[in-house]
């Protein structure tokens, strides 16, 4: 079954403290980082991401961009990001697809399960993202430690001669 993640970008990034932090000092930055993280998430977990911006610091005509393999939106003028995702959901809607919206919004949630979206909230969201970036680290750790042994390069057949070799065994 297909995955699709849509995530209220400015509501993440409103709830996430990091991000939030990050916001205070310059927008973009957290931006970039929220979309860098799902970037990584989408590469992770092979779930589709969509982040929807509102408008209201890029005025004009809604602007699509790919950005780190992640669809980037913001909505047209006038348009918040909220009625940008219900229009998503209802336009993703398939038999074989299921959608989740990343938002603390109380409101938007109640309207996603309506579309047939099922929610992950900011925090849920979150915590996904931390245990996948421990469990990404974990697997470089476990990469870089086993680089001293010949085991995980060679067969095992390989190995023992190298070892006969090493020990000045025939």
């Amino acid at each position: 079954m297909k995955e699709i993640l849509l995530v209220d970008g400015y509501n993440i990034i409103g709830a996430w403290e990091a991000l939030r932090k990050l916001k205070e000092e310059e927008l973009q930055a957290a931006r970039d980082l929220l979309i860098d993280k799902m970037a990584d998430y989408q590469g992770y977990t092979g779930t589709k991401v969509i982040i929807v911006f509102d408008a209201h610091f890029v005025q004009g005509i809604e602007k699509k961009t790919k950005q780190a393999r992640v669809e980037v939106i913001f909505t047209k003028k006038n348009q918040t990001a909220d009625e940008k995702i219900e229009q998503l959901a209802i336009e993703l809607r398939k038999i074989d697809t299921r959608i989740h919206v990343a938002t603390s919004d109380y409101t938007e949630q109640w309207a996603i399960f309506g579309q047939g979206a099922l929610r992950k909230s900011a925090r849920e969201l979150e915590l996904e993202v931390q245990t996948m970036e421990k469990q990404v680290r974990r697997k470089i750790t476990e990469k870089i430690t086993s680089k001293g042994t010949f085991e995980p390069r060679y067969s095992k057949e390989i190995t023992e001669k190298l070892e006969k070799l090493r020990r000045g065994e025939r």
